[in-house]
């Protein structure tokens, strides 16, 4: 199969979809693999590197689109891609149809085979958007710790206090690998964390492996409780395939005290805060009821090397299965669109 590896072109997004290891092996299988001239540049990866293991460049993203019989990417593809995609093409990536109504209306007009890698499950995980999730959730307390400084706009707080000074509260609402990653971090850093899901489970593990940590059911009397208190919020609900849930309300955030954060990780699915919205590294904040928000969309861009290499580590055996055209049941969950049809429930 003739693979095709395009330029990021989302804003502030210099992640490659797969390194030059990566292609070694599918060109070791017989495949073609063509690259966008600089698609890999800003993750660390020369286009020399790339060649030296047999993938040939092609000028820009016309050529490469014209070449590819799968597009393998890592955003959702914006509007000047969708133009180049054709009805015969797979394209796989994050797809995140759930809060993108245009984008998927665009892709079933156009009537390829979408195949989205945070909707393929395997033993009711899902290995693709894993270590993205992860990245992000240490992201989301590294860039909120950030915003609380007095420069930033923030109440002035040190997360993790020092001697005789109490620490800040981290308020995490989610359990999932985003959440346990941002507490994990947030726990580590010295700070008070308050972890909130659905799931009991999720919960006792957190609390045997963290003894301090607060492990708490979700519900709108919890988080009523622990906002007024809470320095930095983040929000890490994910449902597969769907829209997030709203889990903290407007009056709610307006609770929290002024040079307050809040981070939105689930935002790619709409955000589970009534009052997120997205973001970009360019533009990466907002403020409303004096809370500092933020909801980058594609936050682990940011650190475009160690995501690269995460990634591309995840969805190389994917690839492999979808360019020798091994539809697994896992695969198959991961059809969001194909033939003007939608397959799944947003």
């Amino acid at each position: 199969m003739r693979i095709g590896i395009p330029t990021e072109v989302k804003t502030a997004e210099r992640r490659v979809a797969l390194t030059p290891s990566a292609c070694a092996k599918l060109v070791k299988d017989g495949h073609e693999v063509f690259l966008q001239a600089g698609a890999g540049n800003g993750a660390g990866f020369t286009d020399a590197n790339y060649q030296t293991v047999g993938v040939t460049l092609t000028k820009d993203a016309k050529e490469l689109y014209n070449t590819a019989e799968m597009v393998v990417k890592v955003k959702e593809p914006q509007q000047q891609e969708l133009a180049l995609l054709r009805r015969d093409q797979i394209l796989f990536c994050y797809l995140h149809l759930a809060s993108g109504p245009e984008l998927t209306k665009s892709l079933q007009n156009i009537g390829l085979t979408a195949v989205a890698f945070e909707t393929i499950e395997e033993n009711g995980k899902t290995p693709l958007l894993a270590p993205m999730s992860a990245v992000a959730g240490r992201l989301s307390v590294q860039l909120g710790a950030w915003y609380l400084h007095s420069p930033q706009g923030g109440k002035g707080e040190l997360l993790g206090g020092i001697d005789g000074v109490p620490c800040g509260q981290v308020t995490v609402i989610g359990a999932g690998v985003a959440g346990q990653e941002a507490a994990h971090l947030a726990y580590q850093m010295g700070a008070h964390v308050t972890l909130l899901d659905i799931n009991q489970q999720r919960l006792d593990y957190m609390a045997k492996t963290y003894p301090n940590m607060d492990c708490v059911q979700s519900t709108p009397e919890a988080i009523d409780k622990i906002l007024p208190t809470t320095s930095l919020l983040i929000g890490a609900v994910y449902v597969v395939g769907k829209k997030a849930p709203h889990v903290v309300t407007e009056a709610q955030i307006k609770t929290m005290a002024k040079g307050t954060v809040m981070v939105d990780i689930s935002i790619d699915q709409g955000g589970c805060i009534e009052t997120s919205r997205p973001c970009t590294h360019d533009d990466p904040i907002y403020v409303k009821g004096g809370v500092i928000h933020s909801a980058i969309t594609n936050l682990p861009g940011s650190v475009p090397v160690t995501a690269s290499k995460a990634l591309s580590q995840a969805i190389l055996p994917y690839v492999e299965k979808l360019a020798a055209s091994e539809w697994t049941p896992a695969l198959q969950k991961g059809v969001n669109v194909q033939g003007g049809e939608l397959k799944i429930a947003v």
